[in-house]
């Protein structure tokens, strides 16, 4: 039997219809993942926090890169 759950984040629907400049994406990526190595791996609620923080910044950064080449609206 398999749990039912809420996935984090499905782009299809979630998507912003704004994506930042490149360099502001950058630079909030470089910005979480320094607060997040900052958590502490044996506590299961800083670990999750990291994951979901970085997995929005990661995306918003893909998005920055994706609008920079042409690739998305």
């Amino acid at each position: 039997m398999t749990a039912s759950y809420t996935p984090l984040h499905d782009p299809e629907k979630d998507r912003d219809a704004l994506v930042h400049p490149l360099q502001q994406a950058i630079d909030r990526a470089r910005k979480v993942l320094d607060e997040k190595a900052r958590a502490n791996i044996h506590v299961q609620d800083e670990m999750i926090r990291a994951a979901v923080g970085l997995y929005f910044v990661l995306d918003d950064l893909l998005a920055a890169l994706d609008a920079e080449r042409g690739e998305r609206p």
